[in-house]
């Protein structure tokens, strides 16, 4: 009676290792399941390096960026404000330009120079040689003739304390603002001739505000 028994146990432990080992075969997963998790992990991490490189990419590229506009506008085309109405009404207060770093200047040009701790707008009236008078109206002759200046609002002599004639000396320039009544300039001793040394550069545009945007004449 006891090998019907024995017979019958192991029958029922055989038939409970069956029934477990789909579970523990569930609970583990197929071979196809864990490469697909692998794979699915290796690509969150590949995603998250790219991400974390494309993000040095920007920062690199804003930091060389804000350099190269340093740069630029230190030494080749300084942005500067404009204080003050001596260049009425060409140039007010307030306005933004952009100069370009340059001693080769002509008459007419407009140009920003260096004068004490601060730096004053003008334009050039003379250059190195040239003869400079003007009468009391405020009439500008250069080389015995006289100067047209359509970009004027009206002449005066202004605050003049110099004598006429005067001989632009070597890499120097005479220069005038546009409101004649109210600028201080080379008409007066206590800005002169502006030197080549001086010249910050000449005024290009006007980038503020922006009615006024556009080239300066």
């Amino acid at each position: 009676m006891e090998e019907p028994e024995k017979e019958a146990e192991e029958l029922n432990r055989e038939k409970a290792v069956q029934e477990e080992s789909p579970a523990k075969q569930e609970a583990v997963g197929t071979p196809e399941e864990s490469i697909a998790e692998n794979e699915a992990e290796s690509k969150k991490e590949i995603r998250g390096k790219g991400y974390l490189r494309i993000l040095r990419n920007v920062l690199i590229s804003l930091l060389i960026a804000a350099a190269v506009v340093v740069l630029i506008e230190n030494y080749v085309f300084p942005v500067m404000r404009i204080y003050g109405s001596s260049m009425s009404a060409t140039l007010v207060d307030g306005d933004i330009v952009i100069a370009h770093k340059t001693t080769e200047l002509s008459r007419g040009d407009i140009i920003a120079f260096y004068y004490g701790s601060g730096i004053l707008c003008k334009r050039v009236v003379g250059v190195a040689g040239d003869e400079i008078t003007m009468d009391d109206s405020g009439t500008v002759y250069i080389n015995g003739e006289e100067l047209e200046e359509p970009y004027l609002k009206g002449k005066s002599l202004g605050e003049c304390d110099v004598e006429f004639p005067i001989t632009v000396p070597e890499n120097s320039f005479f220069v005038l603002g546009d409101n004649r009544r109210a600028s201080i300039d080379s008409r007066n001793t206590v800005i002169g001739c502006v030197s080549e040394e001086q010249v910050v550069g000449r005024i290009l545009f006007c980038i503020l505000p922006l009615p006024s945007f556009g080239r300066i004449a």
